[in-house]
Formats: C-alpha cells, sequence, structure tokens
C-alpha cells in the first residue's frame, strides 16, 4: 500500500525523528523502537540547549511545560514546543518543534512531529502524527480493539497485517480532525486530508480528501 508508506505521509525534516522513520517503510514499525530510540538521543542531545529535568526526560530549554503537567520518561520535548496544564505523558513521546500538548491531553508511545497540536482533551497513543496535523478538541486515537486481536490495516480488499495489539493512528501532513472524532486502531490519514467532526474513522483515508463519513469521502478542490 504505497499510500501508508512513510514517505508518502511525512515530512521527515520535520521531526526530530528522521533517523528512526527512515529505518522502516511503514510508519508503525516504528512505535516499538521510540522508547529506545530517545534514550539514545538523549544523552547525544546539546546539553546548551537541553535540560534533563528528571530521568530520562529531555526538554528544550526554550519550551514551555506548565507546572501542573506530568512528564514521564523516556521523552524528549522539543525547541518553543507547549506543555500546557494538567498535559499527562506516559513516556516514549517525542513532542516536536512549535507543538502544543494541551490542557488534559495524555500521551503514550508517540512521535508528534513539529507544530502538531493536540491542544484540548486528546487521547493520543501509540500512534505518530505529522507536520503540522491539529486534533480537535475531545477527538482521540483508539489504540486496542474491542476484541483484543492485533491490529489490521485495511484499504479496501487490500491489507496488511502489523502484527500490534497497540496501534492508534498513523496521521499524515496537514491532517485536520475535527472536533469530537474517534480515529480507530489501524487508522492511516493521507496528508492534507480533513477529517468532518464526530467522525468515527477506519482504514486508510486518502490524502487531500475530506473525510465527511465511511460512505463519502471527497477530493478537496
Amino acid at each position: 500500500m504505497e499510500k501508508c508508506k512513510i514517505n508518502n505521509l511525512y515530512s521527515l525534516d520535520e521531526t526530530i525523528a528522521k533517523d528512526l522513520l527512515l529505518k522502516y517503510t511503514y510508519p508503525w514499525e516504528a512505535l516499538a523502537h521510540i522508547g529506545e530510540f530517545i534514550l539514545e538521543l538523549g544523552k547525544k542531545l546539546p546539553k546548551d540547549e537541553y535540560e534533563e529535568i528528571s530521568e530520562n526526560v529531555w526538554v528544550h530549554k526554550t519550551a514551555n511545560v506548565y507546572k501542573s503537567a506530568y512528564i514521564k520518561g523516556p521523552a524528549i520535548i522539543c525547541k518553543d514546543a507547549e506543555i500546557r496544564h494538567c498535559a499527562f505523558i506516559r513516556g516514549n513521546a517525542i513532542v516536536g518543534e512549535g507543538a502544543v500538548v494541551g490542557n488534559s491531553t495524555e500521551l503514550k508511545n508517540v512521535i508528534l512531529f513539529n507544530k502538531v497540536q493536540v491542544p484540548h482533551y486528546n487521547y493520543v497513543g501509540d500512534s505518530i502524527l505529522g507536520y503540522k496535523s491539529h486534533m480537535g478538541a475531545g477527538s482521540i486515537t483508539s489504540n486496542v480493539k474491542s476484541d483484543k486481536k492485533l491490529v489490521v490495516v485495511k484499504d479496501g480488499i487490500d491489507k496488511i497485517e502489523t502484527g500490534l495489539k497497540k496501534f492508534g493512528a498513523m496521521i499524515g501532513d496537514n491532517v485536520e480532525v475535527g472536533c469530537g472524532s474517534v480515529l480507530n486502531p489501524g487508522t492511516v490519514v493521507g496528508k492534507n486530508t480533513n477529517i468532518y467532526p464526530l467522525s468515527s474513522v477506519r482504514g486508510v483515508i486518502p490524502e487531500n480528501s475530506i473525510y465527511k463519513n465511511k460512505n463519502e469521502i471527497v477530493d478537496k478542490i
């Protein structure tokens, strides 16, 4: 599935995790390695730019981390990122340059590219969000199937067995996810796509499209 490949979803120059993602064809293949990558990279970050504020938590000196936020390592918070009131980062998280993690937003095992915004009551787990992607208030990634079976990425009759029990969403660059939407396990959203508010999304959504519902996905004009 060409549309699910890393090079078709993401601008790799817009993440500190570029070297990790270059190792793989599909982005979900990197999920199991985010933590170890952070531990290796964190020790190499320039000490005049980054401070290790707690064990295996590296924060750029220009980042704004509210006192009420909680960050468990391993984690890297990049330049000019903002971690707002009561944000909950549970580990294995990379928050890119200028990204916003908002009030009561929870992250776990994620890569947020530069300029990503998850600003209001979002849950993002076992997911990768591309450059300038935005999740509207209350939208979440659902990362475990209700039957607890392994996640399969589906695009019509085409399928990829991921071998993963936990897999949220792979969201391409410049994607807008509407308020209150749920991205079901194994969702892949192509770059420059808009998801209508209150949507339940699954499978592969093409780039440069507007998702209104599962039966109405139209090209952007």
